[in-house]
């Protein structure tokens, strides 16, 4: 096999001629198609870079705002527990002093009652005894039928109570 310089010449020509053609109207385009898909994908993971960290961010700001909220609530429940405690306090205070109040009120009662009583026993003795007095003057009696009339009438007296 013989080399013809002339059909080198021509795969050669042939070669950069296509080379030319490819270039211009393939492979520029082409490339052209990839640095753009480049830059989009570029883009994507900037822009998802940025969307991760603007979550981590508001991650991190609810967590805080979660905590504040919780630090709130055991705030109001200890609040909570004081004002009822005071409360309990308060009632059990009031109800000491109703109690004391009702307490001084019945002893005033039983004392008023108690001199009633007195009262009325003293003028019930007094009754018999002029009673018992004025028996004995209208019947002048031995000393045997003076104490047999004295405890028939303290026998009628204790009848009446």
């Amino acid at each position: 096999m013989s080399l013809h310089w002339e059909n080198f010449v021509f795969a050669i020509v042939a070669f950069a001629a296509l080379y030319f053609l490819l270039n211009k109207y393939a492979f520029g385009p082409l490339l052209g198609v990839m640095e753009e898909r480049r830059k989009l994908i570029a883009g994507q993971i900037e822009s998802a870079e940025k969307n991760r960290l603007e979550a981590d961010r508001l991650l991190a700001e609810q967590q805080k705002a979660l905590q504040d909220v919780r630090g709130e609530a055991r705030e109001i429940i200890e609040l909570a527990k004081a004002s009822s405690k005071k409360q309990s306090e308060s009632i059990i205070e009031q109800a000491k002093e109703e109690a004391a109040r009702l307490k001084d009120g019945a002893l005033r009662d039983i004392e008023d009652e108690k001199n009633k009583a007195i009262s009325a026993l003293r003028s019930q003795v007094s009754a018999m005894s002029v009673m018992i007095a004025s028996k004995i003057i209208e019947k002048q009696v031995d000393e045997k039928s003076q104490s047999q009339l004295v405890e028939q009438y303290l026998k009628e007296a204790g009848s009446k109570q």
